[in-house]
């Protein structure tokens, strides 16, 4: 009865996810049609932070969970941070083909990529303090003030591609502000609902199976709380806004490592197992960065459907390892 009750959460779950995935895009573009922000911007702050929600909730609540909360509240970020760009990522490019912004190449994905790093000397000690959460909350504001403002001083530049004058733009500018206000709320309560239901009916089926914490938290309640960026890029590539998609992965994982993890540590200090300290998850989770990024790179700022084949072949493998070896 109680496995029954897990799977119908989570496949409830799923279905308010993708249903409100589809109300937030819609919000978010009526939102940058009519401030005539770039998506990019867009997908990088509101977004990513909206998507994230799930993350922020999980990892407070993990860590309060006694002395292993602190590997389901690590395990959520670096599996959600592999699951975005391996997992999301990959499902979205076999969708479409993907365009990353030279901007997005040029500095997120560095910036992401060195938020990153700067977790391998706060955990080498096997704990996250309350100073260095707060550190870690001071780069999330820093970063996100630098994207907001870049965007504003480079608008000229940055209106070439995401703000052609089209019949949904001219439409969205008539209809009232209110109107992207109320649907992006929508979409990230109904995200954040859907999220708690899925990973709830997760925790279960893995506590059922009889997952550790660590693998109940890099895999199952990472992917479930990595639901939220999948539906919603899904949707995004499925309409054609690129911008919001790349947003939204590279700037959710930025967000994971700096908010998530700050938020965590200064709602209550936690301890982590060796393996989050520069171990096998850690590197992958880097590699996972650097292989997104070189990959596009290499296509010129365009991801194909044979990269994303490699990001879910790396996915699938990287969980075939994770819970055979802690079976």
């Amino acid at each position: 009865m109680d496995l029954g009750i897990a799977l119908l959460a989570l496949v409830g779950g799923i279905i308010l996810l993708s249903k409100c995935a589809d109300v937030l895009v819609s919000g978010a573009v009526h939102l940058a049609n009519h401030f005539s922000i770039p998506p990019l911007v867009i997908g990088l702050t509101i977004v990513a932070m909206g998507t994230s929600a799930p993350e922020v909730a999980a990892s407070i609540a993990a860590v309060f969970q006694g002395p292993d909360g602190g590997d389901i509240a690590m395990g959520n970020v670096f599996g959600s941070n592999i699951a975005n760009l391996a997992l999301v990522g990959g499902v979205v490019v076999l969708i479409r083909p993907l365009i990353i912004p030279a901007r997005t190449l040029r500095f997120d994905m560095t910036v992401m990529l060195a938020v990153g790093l700067i977790l391998w000397p706060i955990l080498s000690d096997l704990r996250v303090t309350r100073p260095e959460a707060l550190f870690l909350l001071t780069l999330f504001v820093l970063v996100t003030g630098w994207t907001i403002f870049s965007a504003k001083r480079n608008r000229p530049l940055d209106l070439t591609a995401p703000n052609i004058v089209t019949p949904e733009s001219i439409a969205d500018l008539q209809k009232p502000l209110s109107r992207s206000v109320v649907l992006i709320g929508i979409g990230l309560v109904g995200l954040a609902a859907g999220a708690q239901l899925a990973v709830w009916g997760a925790i279960r089926i893995g506590a059922f199976i009889g997952l550790s914490k660590a693998v109940i938290g890099l895999s199952i309640v990472a992917f479930g709380t990595s639901l939220p960026e999948l539906v919603t890029c899904v949707v995004a590539a499925l309409r054609g806004h690129d911008d919001i998609s790349v947003g939204n992965l590279v700037g959710s994982n930025i967000f994971n490592t700096l908010l998530v993890t700050g938020v965590a540590g200064v709602s209550r200090p936690f301890q982590v197992s060796p393996r989050f300290a520069g171990g096998t998850d850690y590197w992958a989770m880097i590699t996972i960065g650097f292989i997104f990024l070189a990959l596009g790179l290499l296509g010129k700022g365009t991801v194909g459907k044979k990269s994303g084949l490699l990001l879910l072949s790396g996915y699938i493998g990287y969980m075939a390892y994770t819970i055979l070896k802690n079976a």
